[in-house]
């Protein structure tokens, strides 16, 4: 950390970049650990305990659902930093718990209540808010090198779950995974700062604060009455839902599709999950950039027709092939459409209505990204086969991708919302 000068001094280095630097970290500890690599053991789980697929996968739509309450309760009340610092502890306790819980379905699904705690309060949402104040002109390339923090720590836990869950246990990897959490707590608390302002600087390294940041945030009720809040709602769960049935349930699919053999079935996923979590760095960083030039929503658009493409083709992979053309194309999508949301949110919302917009967004987004992969199983014991269920996937994607089209180009909420009394009062004698 540089040392410290007074919050008055012009001269100052802007911050930013190290709390880019820091989120980058936080973000995937957070995200990338946990969230990318606990779908490798949902068949150890299967073999050690003797649990169905469907029983495996519900403990995430069930706890989503559980707490759909601690976005919009506690999220926006509550410093960025201290919800990183709160919610890596949660997910830290969870995978503890998943390392000790032996075969007891209540126990798994009370401790998927404690990781989606933790997901809400230590993942995307106080990132997402950190780097919106910090950022304005360069928001989508700051969020862009944050995302990719999630992009390489998830890679480098696909490279290495298989080879230390052949030589230590699947329950010691769990234990260290949730280790690992505490990682973060060093970062967040004495490297981040939540604001500019905090420090006595502004978004950018302006010498001034933009006007966005001095409009009134929205409220619920007026975020709930508006057209293109429903369409970013309804256009990002169908896409973070066919993303999460993807994720959810490649290595059934590789399964299904003949990889049989126990350590070529390890293999095959955690080489595709290593080349999906690296080229979504390229997309993170990609997308970022030509956001803060192209126009958000045509960007957002094609990303979303993409994530719908690469749905068919994970039916192709069978053995011998590799599964490098949907891997390249399924992450690359992947790593824009997650990133994006927040970007879309800010401009058609404005900054201080972030939090309570991402609130609600998350949330929903979770019921999405985690009751997909159920319908998916269900759908699955039903046909014998994965193609139905991945053609109703493609299809809610494609609607996903037709509702992010549908949205306004420009600002909408946050552009009609008054200013604070003081900053209208000095418009006025301006």
């Amino acid at each position: 950390m540089p040392p410290a000068a007074p919050p008055s001094s012009p001269d100052r280095t802007f911050y930013g970049w190290w709390i880019a630097a820091a989120s980058f970290f936080t973000f995937g500890i957070a995200v990338g650990l946990p969230y990318y690599n606990i779908p490798f053991f949902y068949d150890y789980f299967q073999k050690a305990y003797h649990w169905s697929r469907a029983d495996i996968t519900l403990g995430f739509p069930l706890a989503a659902l559980l707490t759909l309450w601690v976005g919009p309760l506690i999220i926006p009340r509550f410093s960025p930093r201290l919800l990183i610092v709160a919610g890596t502890a949660f997910t830290g306790l969870a995978f503890f718990g998943f390392s000790r819980m032996g075969g007891s379905l209540p126990v798994y699904y009370g401790l998927w209540v404690l990781y989606a705690v933790g997901y809400f309060l230590s993942g995307p949402i106080p990132h997402q808010i950190l780097i919106s104040h910090w950022f304005l002109r360069k928001r989508g390339i700051a969020m862009g090198v944050v995302y990719v923090g999630v992009g390489l720590l998830a890679a480098t836990g696909n490279r290495l779950v298989a080879p230390l869950t052949a030589k230590y246990g699947f329950q010691a990897v769990l234990l260290f995974i949730g280790a690992c959490m505490l990682l973060a707590w060093p970062v967040a608390i004495f490297i981040m700062r939540d604001k500019p302002g905090d420090i006595g600087q502004c978004a950018d390294g302006d010498s001034s604060s933009n006007a966005d940041t001095k409009r009134q945030a929205a409220t619920f009720r007026e975020l709930l009455h508006s057209r293109p809040f429903w369409l970013l709602l309804i256009g990002s769960l169908c896409s973070i839902g066919s993303i999460g049935a993807i994720n959810a349930h490649m290595k059934f699919v590789f399964s299904d599709a003949g990889f049989r053999d126990q350590k070529l079935l390890d293999e095959t996923w955690s080489l595709a999950a290593m080349i999906i979590s690296i080229v979504s760095i390229a997309g993170r960083l990609s997308i970022g950039h030509l956001s803060d030039i192209f126009s958000k929503k045509r960007v957002m658009t094609v990303t979303y027709f993409v994530v719908a493409a690469s749905i068919p083709m994970l039916l192709t992979v069978a053995p011998p092939a590799k599964p490098y053309l949907f891997a390249i194309v399924f992450g690359f999508a992947m790593g824009a459409d997650y990133m994006l949301i927040p970007l879309m949110a800010a401009e058609q919302f404005g900054v201080n209505s972030l939090a309570r917009a991402m609130a609600i967004i998350l949330p929903v987004n979770t019921i999405g990204q985690t009751w997909c992969p159920q319908l998916v199983s269900i759908l699955r014991a039903h046909f014998g086969t994965y193609v139905p269920p991945m053609a109703v996937v493609f299809g809610i994607a494609m609607v996903g991708a037709i509702s992010i089209l549908l949205l306004p180009r420009h600002r909408t909420l946050h552009a009609t919302l008054p200013l604070p009394e003081p900053d209208r009062a000095s418009a006025e004698l301006s």
